[in-house]
C-alpha cells in the first residue's frame, strides 16, 4: 500500500534562498512501493523474480497512485531548489526567439514552419505568389488546449490540392489522418485512424499508401505488443474500413513496412523489415495496370533505400558489399543485383544520400561531423560544398526538377541556420538565421579522441565557456547513446547554453553502436558486444577526469532511450565514478523490453532472453532493473519518462525506479519525473520542454554543490 502523502515527505533545507549560499542535501522519504514476491520466471533453469511487475500495468489504479505519490516527492524536492525559477527564466528568454524551417512548394503555394517563439508547436504558413504575406495554413497550437497534440507528418497530392496530416495525440506513437482541400481548408472525410510507424505517400491525386498494426487488445493500447505491420491503399472517397491490404499482415509477417511512390509516380516502393537493421525490397510497376509486386531482395542481411528513378533506373543507396554504403543503379528490365552497376563507391566515410535539383548528394561523416559532395547520375564527382563550418548539415535532398535547395546547418555554439544553395556554381546564402540572445565568442568547442578500455579511439566533442578553470571544478553533463546506427552529430542547444553560461561542461561522446564510422562501428555495440558501449562511456568519464575538466563530485551523465540504458547500466556498474545520472524514457528491463510494443524490433542490437542461456547471462548482467545492488550508494538520479510512451513502456523507467530506491542508501536523492499527457519526445510542447530542461538543470547544479548560479 502507498502511504499518505502528507506524511511521506519530509524536506529538510537549512540555508535560505540566496543561491550563493552553501547547499545541503534534502532529506528524502520515498513512496512504499509494494513487492510480489509470487512473481517469478525461468530462464534456462534459473529463476528471476520480478517483484515490481504490475506497475508495467500503466492503467490500473495502484499503479495511478504510485506515479501521483513519486511525482510529489520529485516536485517537491525540485520546487526547494532556491535557483530553479532563475534557470526556468533564462531558458525562456533565450527559447524565446523566432524559428524558421526551410520553405517547399507544394502546387501553387510556398509552404514553410515558423514558431515566433515561445509557441507550443510550429505553425505551418503559405505564400501564394512571391512577395504576398504569409497566411496561416495550418496551426497545430490549436489542436489542444495544452498544446500536447502535434503535427506528425504530412504530404500533399501530386498537385499540391490535398494534404493529408498526421496529428499525435499526447505523443503517442498511434496517429490519426485527416484530409483537407487546400483552398478551402474543408475536411473531405472521415479521419483515419490507429495509423502507427508510417508515412502517407500519394498515388497522384487518387489516394494515399499507409502503414498500421492491428490495434492491440483494449487496456493495453499503450503497451500492447505491435508485431504485423501492413501496407494500406487509402482511395480518396472511400471508408478506412475498405482500403486496400497491399503487402504483409499474417501471410507475409513484418514488423515494419514502409511504402513510397517515386516522384515520377511511377513505382512504389515496398522496404520491409523485422527489425532496425536490414530490410528487404520491392518494387511494384505503377504504369502498368494489375502489375504484381515484385519481390528484388529477399532477407534482411542488407538495406536498401531507392532515392531517385529515371525511366527504368532507379539508383539505391545500400550497404550490400560496403559497410559504409555506396550507391548503386537498377534497371527495373533486369532487377537482379548482380546485374547492379555501382555509381558511386564506397568511401572511408559512412554515407547517407539524397537527391534533387537534378544531382545526387553525398552527406558522408567524418569523424562526427559533415562533409556533403556533390555528383550527376554518372557518378561524378561535381563539387564538395563548402560549409559554412564544422558541425552537422541536413537537408540535400529535393525535387528533381527544382532549381535550388535548402539546407540547414548547426553546431554546438551555432543555432541551425538555413543556407539556400544553387546546385549550379555550388553557392551557398544565408536563409534565414536566427536571433538568439548570446556571444558565440565567449565559447568554445573541440574534437577529442580518447582510449576505451579495450585501446580503441573514440571521439568526443566537447564544449564550454573560454577560460575555464582545468582544476576538476566545473559542473559536467557527459551525454551519450551508443546504439541502433544512430550518430551523434553537433548540435544547438538552448538548455546546453544555458548550462555552459553557467560555467558548465557539456560533452558529447561517440560510442560504438552508433553509426558514426558505418556499420562495423554499429556492431561492435551490439548484443554480446554491448558493453563496449559502456566502457566507452566509463572511459569517457574518465577523460574527462584525468584531463581536469571535472570531478567525481562534479560529473552527470544524461541519456534518452537506448541512452537512458546506457546511463542505466554505466550508473550500477559504476556508482561511485557519477555525482549525478539523467536516464530518460529507458530501456532498462533487458529480459522483457522485447514484449511491449515494437519492442522485438530491437533484438537485432540487443538479442533477447529467450535466444540462448548465453544471450540471457549477458542481458541479465548488465540489465539496469537486476542490477540495482542493495545497500550502495548510488549517484543522485532523476529518472524521466512519460505516461503515453508507447515506444519505450514507462514501465521499464517504473521498476527501475522502484528497484534502485529500495537498494539504494546514502543521502543523495533517487527521483523518476513521469510527464503526463507526453510520449517518447516527438511534438511536446516548448511549455514541457522548457520545464523539463530546467528541472533537470537545478537538480544537476544542486546535486553538484554549485553556487552563484543565474549569471550570465
Amino acid at each position: 500500500m502507498l502511504k499518505p502523502l502528507g506524511s511521506i515527505l519530509a524536506l529538510a533545507l537549512l540555508v535560505g534562498c540566496n543561491p550563493s549560499e552553501k547547499k545541503t542535501k534534502m532529506a528524502l522519504t520515498y513512496p512504499e512501493t509494494r513487492e510480489d514476491s509470487t512473481i517469478v520466471e525461468t530462464y534456462f533453469g534459473t529463476d528471476v523474480s520480478d517483484p515490481y511487475r504490475w506497475l508495467e500495468d500503466d492503467r490500473s489504479e495502484e499503479t495511478t497512485q504510485w506515479v501521483q505519490a513519486q511525482n510529489e516527492v520529485t516536485q517537491s524536492y525540485l520546487g526547494s531548489i532556491p535557483f530553479k525559477k532563475i534557470l526556468r527564466d533564462r531558458l525562456e528568454i533565450l527559447w524565446n526567439y523566432e524559428k524558421i524551417g526551410s520553405p517547399f512548394i507544394e502546387g501553387k503555394y510556398t509552404y514553410f514552419f515558423k514558431n515566433d517563439g515561445l509557441q507550443n508547436q510550429s505553425v505551418m504558413y503559405r505564400i501564394r505568389e512571391e512577395g504576398a504575406e504569409p497566411e496561416v495554413f495550418l496551426d497545430p497550437n490549436s489542436f489542444s488546449e495544452d498544446g500536447t497534440t502535434s503535427l506528425a507528418g504530412l504530404s500533399f497530392s501530386e498537385d499540391g490540392s490535398i494534404i493529408a496530416y498526421q496529428i499525435s495525440e499526447g505523443g503517442s506513437d498511434w496517429r490519426k489522418v485527416i484530409i483537407r482541400d487546400v483552398e478551402t481548408l474543408e475536411i473531405l472525410e472521415d479521419t483515419l485512424y490507429d495509423v502507427k510507424f508510417s508515412g502517407t505517400s500519394w498515388k497522384g491525386n487518387e489516394g494515399f499508401y499507409y502503414s498500421s498494426y492491428d490495434k492491440p487488445m483494449e487496456g493495453s493500447e499503450l503497451s500492447g505488443l505491435t508485431q504485423h505491420h501492413k501496407l494500406f491503399f487509402h482511395k480518396l472517397g472511400t471508408k478506412q474500413s475498405d482500403d486496400l491490404l497491399i503487402f504483409g499482415g499474417k501471410d507475409l509477417p513484418r514488423r515494419y513496412i514502409n511504402g513510397t511512390v517515386t516522384e515520377d509516380n511511377r513505382f512504389l516502393i515496398i522496404n520491409a523489415a523485422v527489425s532496425t537493421t536490414g530490410d528487404e525490397l520491392y518494387i511494384q510497376d505503377l504504369s502498368k495496370p494489375d502489375s504484381p509486386i515484385m519481390p528484388i531482395i529477399i532477407g534482411f542481411e542488407n538495406e536498401y533505400g531507392v532515392i531517385h528513378s529515371e525511366g527504368d533506373d532507379l539508383y539505391i543507396s545500400t550497404n550490400f558489399g560496403a559497410p559504409n554504403k555506396r550507391i548503386m543503379k537498377m534497371n527495373i528490365l533486369s532487377p537482379a543485383r548482380e546485374t547492379w552497376t555501382e555509381i558511386i563507391a564506397e568511401n572511408e566515410m559512412p554515407l547517407s544520400a539524397g537527391s534533387g535539383c537534378g544531382y545526387l548528394f553525398g552527406t558522408y561523416l567524418k569523424d562526427a561531423t559533415s562533409l556533403v559532395r556533390q555528383f550527376n547520375l554518372k557518378g561524378e564527382l561535381l563539387r564538395e560544398i563548402e560549409l559554412p563550418g564544422v558541425g552537422s548539415a541536413g537537408g540535400f535532398g529535393g525535387r528533381w526538377d527544382d532549381k535550388e535547395l535548402y539546407y540547414s546547418f548547426t553546431n554546438s555554439i551555432q543555432p541551425s541556420t538555413i543556407y539556400k544553395f544553387n546546385p549550379e556554381n555550388g553557392q551557398s546564402e544565408i536563409y534565414q538565421k536566427p536571433n538568439v540572445d548570446f556571444d558565440p565568442a565567449l565559447y568554445e568547442t573541440k574534437q577529442i579522441f580518447y582510449t576505451s578500455k579495450d585501446g580503441n579511439q573514440i571521439p568526443m566533442i566537447i564544449s564550454h565557456k573560454k577560460g575555464i578553470q582545468m582544476d576538476g571544478s566545473n559542473p559536467t553533463i557527459l551525454y551519450g547513446y551508443g546504439g541502433f546506427n544512430i550518430s551523434l552529430t553537433p548540435s544547438f542547444s538552448v538548455a546546453n547554453l544555458v548550462w555552459m553560461e553557467n560555467g558548465g561542461v557539456y560533452a558529447v561522446a561517440n560510442l560504438r553502436g552508433g553509426g558514426e564510422y558505418g556499420e562495423e562501428w554499429h556492431t561492435a555495440g551490439t548484443q554480446m558486444k554491448k558493453q563496449n558501449v559502456f566502457d566507452d562511456f566509463i572511459a569517457a568519464a574518465e577523460y574527462l577526469m584525468k584531463e581536469g575538466y571535472t570531478s567525481k563530485e562534479k560529473i552527470g551523465i544524461k541519456g534518452g532511450s537506448n541512452g537512458g540504458l546506457l546511463v542505466g547500466a554505466c550508473m550500477t556498474q559504476r556508482p561511485d565514478l557519477f555525482a549525478v545520472a539523467l536516464p530518460a524514457v529507458g530501456v532498462l528491463d533487458m529480459l522483457r523490453y522485447h514484449k511491449f510494443t515494437a519492442g522485438a524490433g530491437w533484438a537485432y542490437d540487443y538479442g533477447t532472453s529467450e535466444d540462448s542461456e548465453e544471450m540471457f547471462r549477458y542481458l541479465i548482467g548488465y540489465s539496469p532493473v537486476h542490477n540495482c545492488k542493495p545497500n550502495t550508494s548510488y549517484p543522485a538520479t532523476m529518472i524521466t519518462t512519460a505516461d503515453h510512451d508507447d515506444r519505450v513502456v514507462p514501465a521499464h523507467s517504473f521498476k527501475f525506479a522502484a528497484a534502485l530506491q529500495k537498494a539504494h542508501v546514502g543521502e543523495n536523492p533517487v527521483l523518476i519525473r513521469i510527464e503526463t499527457n507526453a510520449g517518447h519526445g516527438a511534438g511536446k510542447p516548448t511549455s514541457m520542454i522548457l520545464d523539463e530542461a530546467a528541472d533537470l538543470m537545478a537538480f544537476s547544479f544542486y546535486n553538484m554543490g554549485i553556487e552563484n548560479l543565474g549569471v550570465k
